[in-house]
Formats: C-alpha cells, structure tokens, sequence
C-alpha cells in the first residue's frame, strides 16, 4: 500500500473546463501486484497497514509535511507516481501565458542564449547555456518588470495585467532553449567558411540553418502521441525544472521550505564554484594514487582525469560540481546502474586495448579524437595527419595522393567508443523492439488496417484540414499520461501544423543543398531524412524513457560515407540533415513534455518553440560569420588561444574527412578498422540473451540489465575531464537508491528543487568567471600560481606525458 498525489476530478473527468474544478487534491490507494514489483523496479519489502490512517506504512519512515500533518510514505517505483508525486496533477486554465512579458523576455532571451551558445562553441571549453540558468534569469526579470511597470491604467492592462505565474514562465523558458544551442549547421558552415573554397551566401546559410532544425522538429511532432503523452515518457530531465518553477510559483506558505533549500543550496553552490573553477582548480580531481607516484604514465593513464584527455580519473574525487553535474540525482536507478556496468568495462577494455597495442595504440595519444600520421607518429612523438593535402579544389579525395601520406589513424580508445557506440546503436533497436514492442507501434498505426480501409472510403476524409480533427471516440487514453489528460481542456496542435513544417523544411532544405555546392545529391538528402525520421522515434524512446541520449553521429556518418565515397562536404551535409534532426527532434519532445507538466497550452508550447528557433538560427549565423572571419588564423591553429579555440570545426572537419573522404579505405571489411561497422551486425544480437534469461527465469532480475546503455559506456570515458566520475555514482546512488527507498518523502519534496538549486548556483558562477576572469571579454585574468592550481601541470599531479608537447 502506498499513499501519493492524486487528482480525482482533474485527471479522471479532464474534459471539464471549469478551472474551480481542477485541482482537487485526493489521497489514492494504490497497491503493487507481484508482476508490477518485477515490471517497476519496486523493491518489494512487505509492509503493515496502518489503521488509523489506511494506506500508510508503519515501517516507512515519518514524514512531517510543511501543513503540520504527520504522514509515511513508500518508495515511488513507477513513472506514474514518481510524476504525479513529485508535480501536482492539477491546473488552472485561467491562468494566461499571452502577455508582454512572454514575447518581451522570450525574445530576449532567445537573442541572448543563441548568441552566448555560439561564442561558446568556439571557447578552448565548450560550455552549454543550461535550461536552468535560463529559468532563474527569466524568473528574476519577469518578477523585476511585474514590480517596476504600473499594474493600472493603459499600460498596465497591456504590459503589466497580473502576476508573473508559471505560465508565462514555462513558455519563455521553452523560447529561450530553443535558441539555446549552436546548431549543426554552424559547424558545417564554419568548417566550410575556414577550410573549402565555397561558401553559401546568407540568405541560403540561414535557411539551411532553418532547415535542419525544423526537419527534425516536424518528424518529432508528428509522434508525439507515442514518444510524449503516455505515462511512460516521463523524460526524467525535466523533473527538477519542473519542480523549479512549481516551487517558485505555488503559494509560498506551501513551499516555503522548499524555496528555502533552493536558496541555500543555490547559494553555496554559486560561492563554492568560484573555488574548482578559478581559485583551487586541484578540487576538480583529487587523486592519492597521483599523489603517491608522479612519474609513471600507467598511473596517470588510469588515476588521472582533471585535465582534459588526461585518463580515466578511477577513484578520483572531484568537488567541482560543473562537472558532476545533478544527472545522477534524476537519472533513474536502472540507467545508473547500467551506466555503472559499462563504466567497469570500459576501464578494463581501454586499459587492454592500450597496452595490448591494438591498432598500434601506443604510438598514438591514450585519449584523442584527432587523425595522426601513422608515418612519423611514435611512442614518444605524436604527428597529426596533413588532411588538407588530399584534397583537390572540388573538395573530394584524391586517391594518388593516399599513396603519399597513407591511412590516417585514430587513437585506439576512440576506436573502441566507436565500436561500441555503433554497438549500442543497433542494440537500442532490438532492446526496444523486445520490451518495449507495444509502446513503439503506436508511431505506425497510421497505416493500420483500420487507416487503410478509411483511405478507400473518400466521404470519410477530413477535407477541412484547417480545423483540428475530431478526437477518436474509441483511442485507448488509459496509458496516457495524468498530465496529458489534464491537457485536454485546451484546443490541441493539429498534426498538420507539424506537417507542413516537415514539408516546408524537406523542399528548403532540398533547395539549399544544391545552392550551397555541397556535393550531396537529393537522393542522398531523402536518405537522411529517412534515417532521421528512424531513429527518432527509437532513440527518443530511449531519451524518454531512460533519461539517456544517445550520440548517434557514428552511424550517420558511416553511412553517408559509403553512400557518397571521397566527398567529405557531401558527408557533413548528410550528418546535418540525418543526425541534427534527430537531436532536434528530441529537444522538441522534452519541451513538450516539459510544457504538458507545467500545463501549458500546446499552441502556446508549438509558438515558443518555433519563434526561438527562428531567432536562433539567424543569431547562430550572425555570430559565427563574424567569430570566424575576426578569429580565423586563431581557429586554424593547432593550440589556439585561452580564448578562442577551433578545437570543434577542426574535429568535425577530421571526422567528415575520415568517414566522407575515407570510409571504404578505413573501415570496409578487410581494412584496419573493419569491426567499427561490423559491431553494428553485433548489436542487433546483443539484447538477445538477457531477454531470452528473463523469459526463462522471470524473477532472476534479467529486466533490469539494458545491453544498449551498458554497450555505449563502456566507450564513454575517450574524451574530456573523467575525475568526476566517482562523485557522479556516489551522488547517484545516495540519492536515487538510499534516498528515494528510505526517505521516499524527502525524496518526493526536496530532491528535485535541490537538484536544480545546485546546477543554476553552478552555472551562474560559471557564466560570470567566463567573462569576469577567463577571458570571454577579451582578457583572461589567471589566479597566481600555488600548489591549489598547478599551472604547470595536470591538477591532479599526474605526471603529464612528454609526447602531448
């Protein structure tokens, strides 16, 4: 027996549209089956009803909410009570988000971050404008304007009608993350702008923007009914800004305390990080091991990890939570735990595949992701690969000239993420098609037998496609999500507005790539976009179900590959339109989630996000034509600048020449690198046997181990700051596992807000040092050398390999 949140006249009679009707509050008693505590991931203890109040644990711990009642809770298990315990399942639709204040601060913002998303892009450290920095920027302003304008008056009936609510917040937060990244499609015009001879004028390079960011939002729309509305699309992301913006805006009596520990947990965060990331950069990874013994590479290779591509940081103790992140406080526990598996594996197979110098693996770097010059590369001396020499002026591979510089070659561990990532991708098929079968054909029911048989019966198409269609009487709501049901007190997005977008971006983006030379041929293109519409719906899954996104750009990549042979700009114009969309279409999905939570309308939700990403593809634009043509000998170069760094166009345009230009060269079977895409006939069996376990033992606990998540970490560790990894699983599991099964209140009330707490104290600290002390406005100020940051050296003290100078 549990007791949870419930909303019995809201979610169970959503069609009502009077808003005194929503939101009354109701205890339910739900009670777990023995296949629920297997399917759920319940822990199955056995507990004793109280009978004074009936549905609560005697052996749950107590509970004293913020009213006064006394109350016991159980662990939340399923998707269901974790969202409906942890946000109210109750709205308001009188509530209006149409104001000044929403296309003011919206606008703005977008402006803002697409602008910051760019210069980060092209910083020695890329660094991401974070959803929940923009929700407490835009919280303080919208709070700021309902103050300074008059709430009387003309002005204030159009500037200033009411209290800044959680609508308005929620829609221009949604704006301004749709501006919030640097498209793929200023990678590609930047590699295009620094190393080929064409480049698109602006009209075409903003509409190519356009194109492939809306490519994938139009796919992603059209399969909202399986990839958002049910339960079990819960997009475990959202949870802390959701819980953010409940808490900012509900009756502050209610949550006083949980306002309280934002603030405090806000606050010692912003104050500690000024400490990893300026003042004492050592706390970023503290290792005893390198501390011990600081002359051996093994050791460093191993323990150390504060540095970028250093090594794989094992039982390094980071304190700076920039790097930590509040990930594992929301990641569920089945994702942690498969993550944890495959981070065991991948230190044990990058530590094999190294000193058993597989692929030649130590005459190259431990970690890398550049191309080297098998040549002139050694142990003790490692030499990039001249890329720009076999190409001809038409931007394709000449073939004579392979016999000149040879076979570039990757660093072995980048063949192995590689590997497994093209691993875990064909395994993710499988995964979801095994367990996940009926969640999945929704997204075809379109051509059901039902949908056929209305196709030959013309009187009974719905010709008047301006209107939204009528619901169908007989389409099974019981799966859907009690947000969702709550949802349908508002007018719907007709599918046909996802259409057209899909179409209208389909015919630009044919158009531009013939405009913009890009070697690639509408054939080509259409295959992209098949692959994209493809993986969406099996990677969003994924995304929503698990809180896990997969990078799929290996495949796409591989693929285009050996579709256009020798045409690297062919290549990058494929991963554009096959690849982007994708993680486009799963931006998309999480912000119609994150709007069905906080009980946005969907036109208001569909607005937002269209507008921001319109403003974010002309600033993207603006910004980079300018930081490439004002920084251009600075991004050409190998070491680049403590301030600008070309470290990304140059691995995309490395990337586009391996698998664009060379592709049948490196990995066709028989090569080097053969079982790069042979591990995707691999995957597709690896799932098999657990599936096949957990059918023969049903209670052995096979259903919890996901080969796909597990496949893909065991290549994680091949880029970037790995000392953070320990401090990740030890948050993880205090919270996620101890937390959650033993103070299942505590969890419920505070884990969320306290999540995003300690990411917006940490990414307004370091938003502030990157243009205050780092030299994101033009002059770095460097804290004075001491043993806390070990200027000349790893953090950690790891002895730092001679071959990298």
């Amino acid at each position: 027996m549990a007791t949870r949140r419930a909303d019995s006249t809201s979610a169970l009679a959503p069609d009502r549209k009077d808003a005194d009707s929503v939101g009354v509050e109701t205890t339910a008693i739900a009670q777990t089956s023995s296949t629920d505590k297997e399917s759920s991931g319940d822990f199955g203890e056995t507990y004793v009803i109280n009978e004074k109040h009936p549905g609560v644990s005697e052996s749950a711990p107590p509970y004293d909410d913020e009213s006064g009642y006394h109350e016991r809770q159980l662990p939340v298990a399923t998707a269901e009570e974790i969202v409906t315990t942890v946000l109210h399942v109750e709205d308001d639709p009188s509530i209006n988000p149409w104001t000044f204040r929403f296309w003011f601060l919206g606008i703005g913002l977008s402006t803002f971050a697409s602008v910051l998303a760019t210069i980060y892009y092209f910083k020695p450290q890329t660094l991401l404008v974070s959803f929940v920095f923009l929700a407490v920027i835009s919280y303080v302003l919208g709070e700021l304007m309902e103050k300074l304008i008059p709430r009387s008056g003309f002005i204030g009936r159009w500037l200033n009608p009411h209290k800044f609510n959680s609508k308005e917040h929620a829609a221009i937060v949604i704006m301004a993350s749709a501006s919030a990244n640097c498209a793929l499609a200023t990678e590609v015009l930047s590699v295009q702008r620094l190393w080929y001879s064409s480049f698109p004028n602006a009209g075409v390079s903003i509409f190519i923007l356009l194109s492939s960011q809306l490519l994938g939002y139009g796919i992603a729309g059209l399969m909202r009914g399986t990839l958002v509305y049910p339960t079990k699309m819960m997009y475990p992301v959202n949870l802390p800004l959701n819980s953010l913006l409940e808490t900012l805006h509900r009756d502050k009596t209610e949550t006083s305390r949980r306002l309280k520990l934002f603030y405090w947990g806000f606050g010692a965060l912003f104050i500690w990080e000024l400490f990893p990331e300026w003042i004492m950069p050592v706390t970023t990874g503290i290792s005893i091991f390198c501390l011990a013994k600081r002359n051996s590479l093994v050791f460093t290779n191993l323990f150390g990890g504060s540095n970028g591509n250093e090594g794989l940081g094992i039982l390094s103790f980071c304190m700076d939570w920039n790097y930590v992140t509040s990930t594992p406080m929301w990641l569920p526990l089945q994702s942690l735990f498969n993550n944890m598996v495959g981070y065991i594996l991948c230190v044990c197979v990058f530590m094999g595949v190294f000193y058993m110098n597989i692929w030649r693996a130590q005459d190259f770097p431990f970690l890398s992701q550049l191309l080297f010059d098998g040549s002139a590369s050694n142990s003790s001396s490692y030499a990039q690969y001249n890329q720009t020499a076999i190409l001809s002026a038409n931007n394709e591979i000449i073939p004579s000239t392979l016999d000149v510089f040879g076979i570039p070659y990757f660093a072995s561990t980048y063949v192995t993420y590689l590997l497994t990532t093209n691993m875990a991708i064909t395994a993710t098929l499988t995964h979801l098609l095994l367990w996940n079968f009926d969640d999945m054909k929704t997204a075809w029911s379109f051509i059901s037998w039902k949908n056929l048989k209305r196709l030959a019966h013309p009187f009974t198409w719905h010709y008047r496609f301006w209107e939204s269609a009528v619901r169908d009487e007989e389409e099974d709501t019981s799966h859907f999500d009690p947000h969702y049901k709550l949802m349908l007190a508002y007018s719907p997005v007709p599918s046909w507005w996802f259409g057209l977008v899909l179409i209208g971006s389909i015919l630009v983006g044919l158009i531009c790539i013939y405009e913009a030379d890009s070697t690639l041929p509408w054939w080509g293109f259409f295959i992209s976009c098949i692959l994209a519409t493809i993986c969406i719906l099996f990677f969003g899954a994924q995304y929503a179900i698990t809180g896990f996104s997969f990078i799929i750009q290996p495949i796409i990549q591989m693929i285009g590959g050996y579709c256009h042979p020798g045409k690297p700009l062919a290549n990058m114009y494929f991963v554009l339109y096959g690849y982007n969309s994708v993680s486009q279409g799963q931006l998309l999905l999480r912000d119609l989630k994150f709007g069905q939570y906080a009980k946005l309308s969907p036109r208001c939700t569909f607005t937002a996000q269209m507008v921001g990403t319109v403003i974010g593809a002309i600033f993207n634009y603006v910004m980079m034509l300018s930081i490439t043509t004002n920084q251009r000998e600075v991004l050409l170069s190998i070491e680049g600048t403590n301030i600008w760094s070309g470290q990304n166009v140059q691995q995309y345009n490395s990337q586009a020449i391996a698998w664009g230009g060379l592709a049948h060269e490196m990995f066709s079977v028989g090569s080097r690198y053969q079982w790069v895409p042979l591990a995707f006939l691999v995957g597709f069996v690896v799932p098999l046997p657990t599936y096949f376990l957990h059918r023969l033992f049903p209670k052995a606990g096979f259903w919890y181990w996901n080969t796909a998540i597990i496949c893909y970490f065991i290549g994680w560790l091949c880029v970037g700051i790995n000392s953070s990894i320990l401090t990740y699983f030890m948050v993880g599991f205090f919270f996620q596992f101890y937390m959650r099964r033993y103070r299942p209140e505590w969890f419920v009330k505070y884990n969320y807000i306290l999540a995003a707490a300690l990411d917006g104290g940490t990414q307004v600290m370091v938003f502030i040092l990157t243009f205050a002390v780092e030299g994101g406005s033009g002059n770095a100020v460097p804290f004075p050398s001491y043993w806390g940051n070990n200027a000349n050296g790893n953090y950690d003290y790891c002895m730092m390999n001679p071959a990298n100078d």
